[in-house]
């Protein structure tokens, strides 16, 4: 449908509070691109910029090579998908879906149609002719989403549509867009949202804004297996990569490092140089990838003080050492709920073991 490029974008209220900056972003057409990061960091906010319910302060905005700096929002070729359903309740199912193309004087048998396909899609056939307090929240969300598919826009927008849904309405209707997006695979869709799950089982790619600008861009999975930082490294995942403080022992294809908070030596599967010999880094171990072990070697040795056991996993929650020290949480598969008050060696594997320096991964330097 579509491609979007953001070269150089920025934000700025008044001149001088500044939002956003340096936005560069390529989006090809077919893909679901996810805005995820912490509350305030722009995620909204660069989503109405694009849909032009925000002025760009600097930087340009393209689709499909044409510059929309000063276009319109209606001009845009663009439907966004609100948190708010914001449906008309006097109106049936049918005639808010076809309300916009009433506006835009389309004849009744291409309103019909349109209507009539994007009920099917969404699986809203047999509610056409309902008020919108007839239907359930899910249904109602698909019927904010039918009314922008009946408008063949070349972008659609998602502003968090979830939100206001309760958790199982949430997973059954994520489910329904990832459907949705499955039967349009020519469709370009930009998503923002702060739940995790949606980001990871939805996106193409995945947005991660921090700090005025983009942390990193990628795959679900390169943002969990090769995070660049150490706030990526920390936002995706639950619980939260692990960050113990260590130094550098060994160099080569293959890293060593005595870990502050173990003992001996754990190896890291990410080549160092020479010169890298007795830095002071952070060693990252997801939850999930932490195992007991019987070693003399170990990255973590801790108390543990709290247990969730959750059935199919267990987390555990390390007692601090002092007030300051990072907390620690393991996650293990199956039932441990005997293992509280018990001191336990963890470690990981060396392909699971991530190695930080000056909050950035060693893994992506030149």
């Amino acid at each position: 449908m579509a491609n979007l490029k953001l070269t150089d974008v920025g934000k700025a209220y008044g001149g001088t509070v500044e939002v956003l900056k340096d936005i560069n972003l390529d989006i090809t057409t077919g893909e679901l691109i996810v805005f995820v990061g912490p509350s305030g960091c722009g995620k909204s906010t660069l989503l109405r910029m694009i849909a032009g319910l925000e002025k760009i302060t600097s930087g340009e905005l393209q689709i499909d090579g044409d510059r929309m700096n000063d276009v319109p929002p209606a001009q845009r070729g663009i439907a966004m998908v609100f948190q708010s359903y914001a449906l008309y309740p006097h109106m049936t199912v049918r005639d808010n879906m076809a309300f916009a193309l009433k506006l835009a004087k389309k004849s009744t048998e291409e309103i019909d149609a349109a209507v009539n396909r994007a009920a099917k899609v969404l699986q809203l056939d047999e509610y056409l002719d309902r008020l919108p307090k007839a239907l359930s929240g899910g249904q109602r969300q698909r019927v904010a989403i039918g009314r922008s598919i009946v408008r063949d826009p070349k972008v659609y927008l998602f502003d968090e549509p979830l939100s206001n849904l309760d958790a199982s309405l949430r997973v059954a209707t994520r489910i329904e867009i990832a459907q949705l997006k499955e039967s349009m695979p020519n469709s370009t869709m930009i998503y923002v949202t702060h739940d995790q799950v949606e980001a990871m089982t939805l996106a193409s790619r995945i947005v991660v804004l921090a700090n005025k600008g983009i942390a990193q861009v990628g795959t679900p999975l390169e943002l969990y297996e090769k995070p660049e930082n150490e706030f990526v490294a920390q936002f995706i995942g639950s619980p939260a990569m692990n960050l113990l403080p260590g130094e550098i022992t060994g160099t080569g294809p293959v890293t060593r490092v005595r870990v502050a908070a173990g003992q001996g030596e754990i190896e890291a599967g990410i080549p160092t140089r020479d010169s890298d010999m007795g830095l002071k880094v952070n060693v990252g171990i997801r939850p999930e990838d932490m195992v007991q072990t019987d070693a003399e070697n170990y990255a973590f040795r801790g108390e543990v003080e709290i247990v969730e056991a959750l059935g199919e996993v267990t987390q555990l929650y390390f007692a601090k050492e002092s007030p300051e020290s990072a907390s620690v949480i393991g996650k293990l598969p199956g039932i441990h709920a005997d293992v509280r008050g018990k001191t336990l060696h963890m470690t990981a594997d060396p392909s699971k073991v991530h190695i930080f320096s000056n909050g950035h991964s060693l893994l992506y330097r030149d």
